[in-house]
């Protein structure tokens, strides 16, 4: 079953809205970083770090992401790109599905840790060594997420190694 030109304009819409939802929360992310020094109440510090984790889970970067891989499996099942045809949708799903499985089992623990240390400890949490190794992984590694994700958007773009099977049948 194959896409007419339309339902695969609308697809690309769709991918297009998830990819800006995902890529848009991962840069407010780190950006709410620089919000932090200005915070002088446990309260406020705790806030910032609960909104950072709602915008995470459940406004724009979990499902951006989701919506990325969902419309990513229709571009590959229902399109000509395929799997495997193409250099370029091989490291698109390596990227993507490795994005997800960083931000689920490293990104996302590193914040649900902080906004439970700052619940905690109010303003003392930002002397807390736990703390601020979470805040300093968060912070470091979500910028690489930011960096891989604008890398996949280029790829995405210029489609280097654009047909294996053509290169292979030389």
């Amino acid at each position: 079953m194959r896409l007419s030109a339309s339902g695969q304009k609308w697809l690309k819409g769709m991918h297009l809205v998830a990819v800006a939802c995902w890529i848009g929360g991962a840069v407010a992310l780190p950006a709410l970083y620089f919000l932090k020094p200005g915070a002088t109440d446990g309260g406020v510090l705790y806030g910032m770090n609960q909104a950072a984790h709602h915008v995470d889970n459940w406004v724009v970067v979990i499902p951006g992401a989701f919506g990325c891989l969902l419309t990513g499996l229709a571009y590959s099942l229902l399109t000509g790109w395929g799997f495997i045809r193409h250099g370029w949708v091989i490291l698109k799903w390596v990227t993507t599905l490795s994005a997800i499985i960083f931000g689920t089992f490293c990104l996302g623990p590193w914040e649900q840790a902080m906004v439970e240390i700052s619940g905690r400890l109010g303003m003392g949490a930002v002397t807390d060594a736990a703390y601020l190794y979470n805040e300093q992984m968060n912070f470091t590694w979500g910028c690489v997420q930011v960096a891989v994700l604008l890398a996949t958007v280029f790829i995405s773009i210029f489609k280097p190694w654009k047909n294996l099977r053509k290169k292979s049948d030389r």
